[in-house]
């Protein structure tokens, strides 16, 4: 995905405050446009690219802004309450971008960074495969060495960003090993179906990339050849969890404002719903689900930031309480709004498909059970 980079126009996004009068000026009233043509127009990624949005994981030394997590998760939390598709591009982008900062060598740094931190290239994560989910024991794409390069077979699908990407981070198998490559989306056999149609997230420009005999150079390897199986995806997949954490909150923020604004409006005979106690306890559990789904994900961020072996586990608490709250209060901002939240162009109708996919994303809520689960449970075994 290109994007034009422009010497004028918004403010730099450095945190939640330049975020939200980014996304109220630019991103807010065009949104639904995004949802309805299942595409975020040139234009506004223009607008993205100058206003650092690209740039945020990116280090200073390569132009980008470099953000502490959990300052990310703030600017990521007024995107997502924007539109959660804008978001989810901004996701894939900063986990490429961010694998590389963390493995990439040298080389692979200078090449990648500048551009992806400017916006001209747009980074796509490409892990899940036809019927399977982006587990490590699903890849079923192989990478085999050919000369001092590699050749890559197989299909990705649902990569977000996918059409238009410049970059992609491609997972293969090599022997017992699943390794990652940096693939420039114009190599040749490299193939770009776009996905249409999806219940939520419908401006996500997802894809279907199809990999046929794709030669890359032994360079295109991010990271050891012989790293710990599924390291890298692991910790980047987390980094991608983290933001689908924060966008639910900015979801679940932005249910609470639409059903606050629509108790608050008076009625004939100049009473409000907002009178009735049956409305506030449906506001009293949203106000609840937000405070909370926020210190969880802020938690998650300090956790990152301070390299806490907890980090992970931290990411997948936060991530399903956010997402399970942003649903539910979806749901109920429907059902408030009545036949204004299930009409043409209403937010709450957009946030209730969107927070769906957020249930579904980066480790599905009974994934996320199982793991959460699963921790608890060693950690009681370890300890006697």
């Amino acid at each position: 995905m290109t994007a034009a980079i422009v010497t004028a126009g918004p403010a730099t996004v450095t945190d939640r405050v330049s975020a939200r009068a980014f996304v109220d000026s630019y991103l807010r009233p065009e949104a639904d446009e995004f949802d309805r043509t299942e595409c975020v127009s040139p234009e506004f990624l223009a607008k993205a690219s100058s206003s650092g949005l690209w740039a945020t994981l990116v280090p200073a030394e390569f132009g980008g802004l470099g953000l502490d997590m959990v300052t990310l998760g703030a600017v990521h939390e007024e995107v997502g309450k924007g539109c959660s598709s804008v978001r989810n591009l901004l996701t894939v982008h900063n986990m490429v971008s961010w694998a590389i900062g963390r493995w990439g060598s040298p080389e692979q740094q200078q090449r990648w960074l500048p551009p992806m931190a400017a916006g001209s290239v747009l980074g796509a994560f490409c892990v899940t495969e036809p019927g399977g989910g982006a587990a490590l024991a699903r890849v079923e794409s192989t990478a085999r060495r050919q000369g001092d390069g590699w050749v890559i077979d197989g299909q990705k699908k649902w990569i977000t960003g996918g059409v238009g990407a410049g970059l992609l981070l491609v997972f293969a198998r090599a022997d017992q090993n699943v390794l990652p490559f940096l693939v420039p989306a114009d190599t040749p056999g490299v193939a770009v179906t776009p996905i249409t149609g999806m219940l939520g997230g419908r401006a996500s420009m997802l894809a279907e990339i199809g990999l046929g005999s794709v030669t890359v150079p032994a360079e295109a390897l991010l990271g050891p050849e012989r790293f710990a199986p599924g390291a890298v995806m692991t910790h980047t997949l987390d980094v991608g969890r983290y933001t689908v954490a924060a966008g639910s909150v900015g979801i679940l923020q932005g249910c609470l404002d639409a059903c606050v604004e629509h108790a608050n409006r008076e009625l004939p005979g100049g009473h409000t719903l907002g009178e009735y106690q049956l409305i506030r306890a449906k506001i009293t559990e949203m106000v609840t689900s937000v405070r909370a789904a926020r210190l969880l994900r802020e938690a998650a961020g300090r956790s990152k930031d301070a390299g806490s072996p907890e980090t992970i586990i931290d990411t997948w608490i936060a991530k399903l309480f956010a997402a399970r709250a942003a649903a539910a209060a979806a749901s109920e901002a429907v059902q408030l709004l009545g036949g204004e939240g299930c009409g043409p162009g209403s937010a709450v109708a957009c946030y209730y498909r969107d927070a769906k996919i957020m249930e579904i994303i980066e480790g599905s809520s009974e994934i996320s059970q199982l793991t959460i689960a699963g921790h608890a449970l060693h950690l009681q075994e370890s300890s006697r």
